[in-house]
This record gives C-alpha cells, structure tokens and sequence, in this order.
C-alpha cells in the first residue's frame, strides 16, 4: 500500500518538474515574439518615412525630415537648423492626434519666463526680469 502512494507521488513530482522547466521557456518564448513584432513595426516605419514629416528621434528630439538618404535622415529641429541622424535613430513619427502636451513645432514650446514674474536665485545672484541684481 505505501509503495503505491511512493510511486504516485514520484509519477506527480516528474510533471511539476516538467512544468517548472517549461513554464519559463515559454514566457521567453512569448517575450522573445512580442520584441520581433516591435522590431518589424519600428522597421516599417523607418522605411516608409517621407520629406516633411515630424518625429521623434530615439532621444527624444523632435523635428521635421528635409531629407532622406539610405541609411540618413536629415532633421531641422529649428528654423535653419539641420541635423544629420541614423536612420534607425528616428523612434516615432508624430501626427496631429498625439498629445497636447507636445509642441506642435520644434521650439513652439511656451517659455515660462514670460508667463510672469520669475524670483531670483539668491544662491548665484543671477538677474531676473524682477531683479536687475548683478551682471553675470
């Protein structure tokens, strides 16, 4: 009776030891598909990029195509500045349904300075609109 109950607790411990070992496997599996998927769609969207549109590089600056080479893609992130950047560099193209928060033009952000009264840093003495102080 007790060899019984030996070899059914053997035979249960070799399936929760299989399932230990493919459980992980199959979350690297799964994890392994979902970043070839984002590879293609990022790969997709360098290649269909075109003269004019706005995006967002890898780090984060924004800017508009003015030109496009094989593997380059030239930005102006400001009136008459251009930039030369890899191709895989650019991370997303932006389009009039992103966000309201974003500048709808490189460098269109507001600048705080001009909302109001700005204090000053009384551990530089720099100059604000407010305070004249000292030149720097």
């Amino acid at each position: 009776m007790y060899s019984g109950l030996a070899l059914a607790a053997s035979q249960g411990s070799g399936v929760g030891s299989l399932l230990l070992l493919l459980l992980p496997l199959a979350l690297l599996v799964f994890l392994m598909l979902g970043q070839r998927r984002r590879s293609r769609e990022t790969l997709a969207m360098q290649q269909s990029l075109n003269v004019g549109d706005e995006v967002v590089t890898t780090a984060g600056m924004f800017g508009r195509i003015q030109a496009l080479g094989d593997g380059e893609v030239d930005l102006e992130i400001a009136p008459g500045v251009i930039v030369r950047f890899d191709r895989r560099a650019i991370g997303a193209r932006r389009n009039a349904a992103d966000p309201p928060g974003l500048p709808a033009e490189p460098g269109a952000a507001e600048d705080p300075v001009a909302d109001g009264p700005v204090a000053d840093n009384p551990a530089t003495g720099d100059r604000t609109p407010d305070n004249p102080g000292k030149e720097s």
